[in-house]
């Protein structure tokens, strides 16, 4: 098994609080992971029709079962025992763990039930991170771009172009269906795919809804489906102004590149290299890993954007208590001085003193008097002070 970072964060957790709540894309191992640390109380899934008609025609009695405490997967499909996990934990010195795959059904009933008892943490898909010095360490940026970082893949050696459209169905059919009652489903796989074509692009509703044919509302609501069930985030623009900042959308990414490379159509890595798209999925990849460290220690992500009036861009600014770290992304081995011409116009702007860095497609990390050029697979050196 494969080591997840997020493990010491739960480990700790857990003598902190009466709950803990994981969530995270389907298929992430959340079970898995859980299955290891909590190895002294019992796992029910209320996927498991038995199980869930039990706990929703009498949660106070089902929930007696587990007088030790209980993992419960897929918790979102059983809202009835919120209120009653908070009388247990209220009375008990028990833990009980959550875990769900969609954000926002699971989200809404711990804030109404379980607000400050419970810890709450995302699992998303293997990170660079975690994969180095495995048997499964990426060679290229492009095979773990194109593969994609679900741990079925790795653990049952299954080909990326045989598990996504599989992965994408049920999907479809199961978590689409659960958070919204969705009719026509042919027309959301196609708007599935138009978000993939606007990698890394300023999301533009009416242009989306215009191609998929549906209304701008209707957009609005499809995309907080994809956003709830963990398919895709938004990277927001960030908020200090320095008089110059423009544009007020964010921008689109994926949770899992893979999935990304599947609707795209993508059948095998030597496709990607000459794809129109391969430097939005790097970087769309490189943002992930930030994001993936920050979840993976229990943090929330603080990742956004910049982009001025007169169009200069950062494409990730990532934002700390005393500072700033703006970082470009560039999907090429080459290295190029002009790579930093929008780091340097923003250093002036804002005053920051904080050294630059570009993280590109090579191997090899340079420092030169413009900032610091970071491989692919060394990106978190870019949050260094030195």
């Amino acid at each position: 098994m494969i080591t997840r970072h997020l493990s010491e964060k739960i480990i700790a957790l857990r003598k902190q609080f009466p709950v803990l709540s994981l969530t995270g894309p389907r298929q992430t191992g959340k079970t898995t992971l859980l299955k290891s640390i909590y190895k002294d109380l019992p796992y029910i899934t209320l996927e498991d029709i038995d199980n869930r008609t039990n706990a929703m025609q009498d949660p106070r009695g089902f929930l007696s079962n587990f007088p030790n405490g209980v993992v419960l997967d897929e918790v979102q499909n059983t809202p009835e025992l919120f209120s009653y996990i908070q009388g247990i934990v209220d009375d008990k010195d028990i833990h009980i763990v959550l875990s769900g795959s969609q954000n926002f059904l699971l989200s809404e009933k711990i804030n109404q039930s379980l607000a400050g008892r419970t810890a709450i943490l995302k699992l998303l898909p293997f990170s660079v991170d975690e994969l180095s010095g495995t048997k499964h360490e990426p060679k290229t940026w492009e095979a773990f771009v194109f593969n994609g970082g679900y741990p079925r893949l790795y653990d049952k050696q299954i080909m990326p172009a045989d598990f996504y459209p599989a992965y994408i169905n049920t999907y479809i059919e199961k978590d689409v269906r659960q958070i919204k009652n969705i009719e026509n489903l042919n027309s959301f796989s196609m708007f599935l795919k138009l978000c993939a074509g606007r990698i890394g692009q300023v999301l533009n509703i009416q242009s989306i809804a215009s191609d998929a044919g549906i209304s701008p509302n209707t957009a609005k609501a499809w995309l907080s489906v994809l956003e709830a069930s963990y398919i895709i985030h938004f990277l927001q623009p960030h908020h200090k102004n320095y008089n110059k900042r423009l544009i007020k959308s964010p921008k689109l990414y994926f949770y899992d590149t893979g999935v990304a490379c599947s609707l795209l159509g993508l059948e095998n890595v030597s496709q990607l290299t000459s794809h129109y798209l391969k430097g939005g999925l790097f970087e769309n990849f490189i943002i992930n890993e930030f994001i993936k460290r920050k979840l993976n220690a229990g943090k929330n992500s603080n990742t956004f954007y910049w982009l001025s009036k007169d169009q200069k861009e950062i494409d990730l600014l990532i934002e700390e208590a005393n500072r700033l770290i703006p970082i470009e992304i560039k999907s090429g081995q080459t290295r190029n001085a002009s790579f930093f011409s929008n780091l340097i116009y923003w250093k002036k702007l804002s005053g920051q003193a904080e050294n630059l860095s570009v993280v590109y497609g090579g191997n090899e990390d340079i420092k030169t008097t413009a900032g610091n050029y970071i491989g692919w697979k060394n990106s978190a050196k870019a949050l260094s002070q030195d």
